[in-house]
């Protein structure tokens, strides 16, 4: 595997584990954790996408990540706490 292939695994491996984390009851989809996972995860995924030249999955993934920073505003916001 070239080091691109293990950047773009471990970003897939957070947001698969915060997936994994939700579907089994322990994260909200609203937890700052779970937003945090989203974000750094799929962010780091696109950066690999990127590098490898992968532009539809620079797209999703950049997309994902962009719209989990913007969850971590809006929790940010309401709850008026660091997230």
């Amino acid at each position: 595997m070239t080091p691109e292939d293990w950047i773009a695994s471990a970003g897939v491996a957070v947001v698969l584990l915060a997936f994994i984390l939700n579907q089994r009851g322990v994260l909200s989809e609203h937890s700052p954790a779970f937003l945090w996972m989203n974000f750094v995860g799929a962010g780091v995924a696109a950066i690999a996408a990127w590098l490898l030249g992968v532009i539809p999955f620079v797209v999703l993934e950049g997309t994902w990540s962009l719209v989990a920073g913007w969850g971590l505003v809006g929790l940010v916001r309401r709850r008026g706490v660091a997230a």
